[in-house]
């Protein structure tokens, strides 16, 4: 039955007010917030060597769940791209672990160089008994972190910027691993030698800072607190000479949840500023 004509435009005012108050209500829903997702490159320090449990289908690789990044993954609230794999150079993250990089990739992370120096060989090197000593591999490591490293470094991270422009990107730096003391009769490292391989450690983090900046990238200095939990230290976490053999000289379960502290204060001061 159709509505008198004098009822009309009074319906009509009536049912304004309701539908403006629909709009403004549909209008306050928020979208649907992206997935935080977060990508941890790098070699064996990201991987999680060390920590002597790992996914078994990573393989050699020795991705760990007590890794700083499944770690960080957790305490972010984002899923993890996980391709960091042990023996990694930079050469090889840039090829064969930057394939779920895209616009929408929240965070990344990146640990590599050690190997492109060839620090493992220059460690193993200096752990040789006596009167084996150590000194021009670490002269060689030197030279090529001033010379050849920086480029490489370059290269990597532009890449890693044009595939995720949007991602908070912090590079991970690597530790002093000693001491001065001498507490592992397996492997004869003399203290001179050890301040020698600091020294070498300090001279990459510089290097790797400086890259990371030229690129407007957060740098995690490992540093500082790994001082006072390097290895022959009273909490090490550090592993020293171990078994088996490629356990020695990376972080274990305690280094990497020191690393996950740091790596998480960058990765969310890197959102702040970018938010």
């Amino acid at each position: 039955m159709p509505l008198p004509r004098r009822l009309v435009p009074l319906l009509a005012a009536a049912t304004l007010p309701l539908v403006s108050t629909l709009t403004v209500a549909l209008a306050a829903v928020p979208a649907q917030a992206a997935a935080t997702t977060y990508t941890a490159l790098g070699d064996s320090y990201a991987s999680g060597t060390g920590t002597r449990e790992y996914y078994p289908d990573s393989g050699s690789c020795q991705r760990s769940r007590h890794s700083y990044p499944a770690l960080d993954a957790a305490r972010l609230g984002a899923t993890l791209s996980f391709p960091a794999c042990a023996g990694a150079t930079t050469s090889s993250v840039l090829s064969g672990q930057l394939g779920s990089l895209n616009s929408a990739t929240s965070y990344v992370t990146v640990q590599a160089g050690g190997n492109d120096i060839g620090w493992s060989s220059v460690i193993v090197q200096c752990a040789l008994p006596w009167p084996t000593t150590c000194w021009s591999q670490i002269d060689s490591a030197e030279s090529t972190i001033r010379n050849t490293l920086p480029g490489r470094l370059d290269q990597l991270y532009s890449r890693i910027r044009s595939l995720a422009p949007n991602a908070r990107v912090a590079v991970v730096g690597y530790p002093r691993l000693f001491n001065g003391e001498e507490c592992n009769i397996i492997a004869r490292i003399s203290p001179g030698e050890q301040a020698e391989l600091n020294a070498a450690a300090d001279l990459l983090a510089t290097t790797i800072a400086a890259r990371a900046a030229a690129h407007g990238f957060a740098f995690v200095d490992a540093r500082g607190p790994f001082t006072g939990h390097a290895v022959c230290d009273d909490v090490e976490w550090l592993n020293g000479t171990s078994n088996p053999i490629g356990e020695s000289y990376h972080p274990n379960r305690a280094g990497h949840v020191g690393y996950a502290g740091i790596v998480e204060t960058a990765l969310r001061a890197a959102a702040a500023s970018r938010s």
